[in-house]
């Protein structure tokens, strides 16, 4: 039974993989009659592409399968000026609370996810309380344009994100900085695998993971987390239980300390 449920994740993980193998192709044979070999000279771009349109075409998926574990409870608990990173093509808009919520400044680096989320905030009526922002949260001056400064969000919601930025602990540092004294970091993430066997699987699955999907499977997440700043409830943090997971989930909501 143990050997069926780590095969059936490796099977479903390279289902995606190759999937996305798919689109990164379609994105270069775009990018190349497009602008010729001067494509070749922006590869970002074709990976940007290709991922944005495997996570919009995936996105039910995700939702549906998200619909089945705490996510809709923890962004049920964001409030007052919101930041959320890595909106992808929205997958979290329709779980927010416009009772609790003053305003939503979603950010990513990829623009290909505009339109996607366009189209949500519009059918939920949210024009006035959501805005997508093209850039990463080091980007301080993009965001101090948006009034997003040090000490002034309420929450920060990041629903499997930190697998894919370029520097954890960079980023922790800049969300830790920009919340309010108090102020909440929801998170539902993925990490290394504390279970040998399968933590050696996802150091043989992850370079073609991150590479084709643009997450890392195997970082340590939770101490990156931790070692942001200073947090009144760092026992909180929830770990699943599951050794045969490539993709094992840690979430909660920690309070900055005042």
């Amino acid at each position: 039974m143990a050997g069926n449920s780590r095969l059936s994740g490796i099977v479903r993980t390279f289902q995606l993989i190759w999937l996305s193998v798919k689109l990164h192709y379609d994105a270069f044979k775009e990018a190349l009659r497009k602008d010729g070999l001067a494509s070749l000279t922006h590869p970002q771009r074709i990976r940007d592409a290709a991922v944005a349109k495997l996570l919009i075409i995936t996105s039910n998926g995700f939702i549906a399968f998200e619909n089945t574990t705490c996510v809709p409870s923890l962004v049920l608990s964001a409030q007052g000026k919101i930041l959320e990173l890595g909106p992808g093509p929205g997958n979290q808009i329709q779980r927010y609370d416009p009772s609790l919520v003053d305003f939503i400044y979603a950010i990513d680096p990829n623009p290909h996810y505009g339109d996607a989320i366009a189209a949500k905030v519009k059918k939920l009526d949210l024009q006035d309380k959501y805005k997508f922002l093209a850039c990463g949260i080091e980007e301080s001056e993009i965001l101090r344009s948006e009034g997003i400064t040090e000490g002034s969000m309420d929450t920060v919601l990041s629903i499997q994100v930190l697998c894919a930025v370029g520097d954890v602990k960079s980023v922790m540092r800049e969300v830790w900085k920009l919340l309010r004294p108090g102020g909440s970091f929801v998170f539902w993430e993925h990490e290394r695998n504390k279970d040998t066997v399968t933590a050696m699987t996802q150091a043989c699955l992850n370079p073609a993971w991150s590479a084709f999907v643009g997450c890392n499977m195997n970082r340590e997440i939770k101490a990156d987390i931790l070692a942001a700043g200073e947090w009144e409830n760092p026992g909180d943090i929830e770990v699943a239980d599951d050794p045969y997971s490539c993709l094992p989930r840690i979430w909660g909501v920690l309070k900055k300390k005042a």
